[in-house]
């Protein structure tokens, strides 16, 4: 992973694609991240940074079925993939670590 870099909002997106595995298009992962971060999110910024994820490697992306209440256009799900995991494990160690470094005297 070291070379990737991930900004704080390709990274939330990241992690919302994650917690909706199976389920992760554009609305389902704004609706997460909206959810989780009590934050509101434009489906634009939210193509653009699955698409730089998807360059990255660290999501993959399939066509799904057509459904009614899009007018029978299908909907492009997103998964994370093996990459997509090593990372967002590595960004959470390293968080843990530097969180681990902060001196008690610090919060005094």
């Amino acid at each position: 992973m070291k070379g990737t870099y991930l900004g704080e909002f390709e990274e939330v997106v990241l992690l919302a694609v994650a917690i909706r595995t199976g389920d992760a298009y554009g609305a389902a992962v704004v609706n997460e991240i909206e959810q989780q971060l009590d934050r509101s999110v434009n489906l634009g910024a939210v193509h653009t940074a699955l698409h730089r994820l998807e360059e990255k490697g660290l999501v993959k992306s399939e066509m799904g079925g057509a459904t009614g209440e899009r007018g029978g256009r299908s909907k492009r799900l997103y998964l994370v993939t093996a990459l997509g995991r090593r990372a967002l494990e590595e960004i959470r160690q390293l968080r843990n670590q530097m969180w681990d470094n902060i001196p008690k005297i610090a919060w005094s």
